[in-house]
């Protein structure tokens, strides 16, 4: 959905989002985005064609790719200044052009930057493959250890890691806890932080109906076989939420267990758990997706949060991002939405920014402008900037800098003459040990609904598990899976449809054999003649 007048304006600062990781942008986006490609907002194509004054300034292109409607574009109403007590924010031009307007004065470079947009993980690989050359793009995880293994990657400088330069601002910025992910995932021996620089990040749960579904009943992933909601409930159409998310129901009772809860090695075990790709497994996941396929709504690349919010379905599985959204325009409608997260596990995801070899090419200014764009992006008040906009919630935690702390208070923080409000401990995601100041005083009602999502607790996100990098023997038994599950669901079939079927296919081959035996024995009748004749 594109940012609208109409929705500027929403009591939270929560900005428009789209279902990004699914890629099915609004012609209205599109049509957006063409304009302000031509009026020279984001891409720097036109912004080459400008009149530059004759200089010695030097120059420097860069390519890069990122997901439809997931950086800021400006042209903010001045009513939607963020007003927090370190400073104010506004997005007046596009982050791109205020990023080249930004290296030109801290470097003396002009950048002129091309900017390019892509739907699906899937989408932006294909693009890569058919010849297409960007210098960095924004894939997520499991699509940039692909790239990683595949060795299609620049490493990030050692400069981008030097923690003296004010102007390294991820680095100095990062939120403790998800740099430690960054350092300790690695994929072929290399741990993530080497090449991929976080940008966006979440989680998986369910959007529900509270006066319909219980917070226990939402509260598991084994709620889309639950019959008392059949044909209410959705989930997503793509293999890799729908196989961990049925993984996550079929191994209920393990994962839930006390012996497997209070393993030493239980953030270990729950990962290799959520990423079993045995023959035994994915045979069991379509089994279970085939019959889950009965009883819900639909699955679902995008409608999922209108039909939450007009009440056609009770429960949606969701992106904490799109949840965000779904919860602020139910909100506008005076209609309630909450936000689960199963018992059993969920999947934590991260976008991040890459370098990549065919672009970077071994070019020193162009990795710089590169790595420069990324550090750029996030600067405090710019990681707010691109949070109102999309809605998903930014890696940096402001390091020194108060405003992300500032922005998520002032945003969700108890106001005057609220009562039923209780305390929220986000030091997790903003002290280097977990502990500190970083409490929140916020509505009762916020622990379960869009603080939650985009700021799990702490219970949460120590049961959340990454989906690893599927190899190409895992990928192609996964996607077959896959194929049988939406293509043909045996399980979908009356009995008497089961039984046409068999008949049918039955009949089949008996007149397949039948026309193998008439063949025979014209061949052997042809051969009889012919022997005749020559004799």
């Amino acid at each position: 959905m594109a940012k609208t007048s109409e929705m500027k304006h929403l009591p939270q600062p929560s900005g428009i989002r789209r279902n990004k990781r699914t890629g099915h942008a609004g012609r209205a986006f599109a049509i957006g985005l063409a304009a302000a490609l031509a009026a020279g907002l984001l891409s720097g194509t036109a912004l080459t064609a400008r009149t530059v004054s004759a200089s010695s300034v030097p120059e420097v292109t860069l390519r890069v790719c990122n997901w439809e409607e997931y950086i800021d574009t400006g042209d903010w109403d001045e009513d939607e200044t963020i007003h927090l007590p370190d400073g104010d924010i506004i997005g007046k031009q596009s982050m791109v052009k205020d990023f080249e307007d930004w290296y030109l004065k801290t470097y003396g470079v002009k950048v002129n930057v091309e900017y390019s947009t892509f739907g699906t993980n899937e989408d932006l690989y294909n693009m890569l493959t058919l010849g297409d050359v960007y210098d960095v793009v924004c894939p997520s995880d499991y699509m940039f250890m692909k790239l990683m293994s595949e060795d299609a990657l620049v490493p990030l400088s050692d400069s981008f890691f030097d923690t003296s330069d004010p102007n390294n601002y991820y680095i100095n910025g990062v939120s403790p806890y998800i740099k430690n992910i960054f350092d300790t995932k690695s994929i072929g021996g290399e741990n993530w932080s080497k090449y991929a620089a976080g940008y966006m990040w979440g989680v998986t749960g369910v959007v529900y109906n509270p006066k319909a579904v219980t917070e226990d009943e939402a509260s598991t992933w084994t709620l889309f076989d639950n019959p008392k909601f059949k044909r209410r409930i959705t989930i997503k159409d793509n293999v890799r939420d729908s196989y961990f998310m049925a993984v996550g129901a079929l191994k209920s009772k393990l994962l839930t267990s006390d012996s497997f809860l209070n393993d030493p090695d239980y953030s270990q075990n729950l990962e290799n758990e959520m990423n079993d790709t045995s023959p035994e497994m994915i045979k069991k996941v379509q089994n279970y997706l085939q019959n889950v396929q009965g009883n819900v709504y639909s699955f679902e690349t995008d409608s999922g949060k209108a039909d939450m919010i007009t009440g056609k379905v009770l429960a949606n599985y969701q992106w904490s991002g799109d949840a965000v959204y779904t919860m602020d325009q139910a909100d506008e409608d005076n209609f309630e939405l909450d936000f689960a997260v199963p018992k059993e596990s969920t999947n934590i995801y991260f976008d991040g920014w890459v370098m990549l070899k065919k672009g970077i090419n071994g070019d020193s200014e162009k990795q710089k402008a590169a790595e420069a764009f990324i550090n750029f992006l996030s600067r405090p008040d710019n990681a707010i900037r691109n949070m109102y906009y999309i809605g998903y919630t930014s890696v940096i935690s402001g390091g020194e800098s108060p405003l992300i702390y500032e922005y998520l208070e002032d945003r969700y923080g108890a106001k005057d003459g609220d009562t039923d409000t209780v305390p929220y401990d986000v030091n997790y995601f903003f002290s280097k040990d977990g502990t500190g100041d970083y409490v929140l005083t916020v509505p009762k009602e916020q622990t379960k609904r869009q603080l939650f999502a985009q700021y799990p607790d702490g219970g949460t996100i120590a049961r959340s598990s990454i989906m690893v990098y599927f190899d190409q023997a895992q990928n192609k038994a996964i996607n077959q899976m896959w194929v049988n599950v939406r293509c043909f669901n045996i399980n979908r079939t009356p009995w008497w449809g089961r039984i046409l079927t068999a008949a049918a296919l039955a009949g089949l081959v008996y007149l397949a054999i039948r026309k193998v035996r008439a063949g025979r024995a014209e061949k052997k009748h042809r051969d009889a003649q012919n022997l005749r004749k020559a004799l």
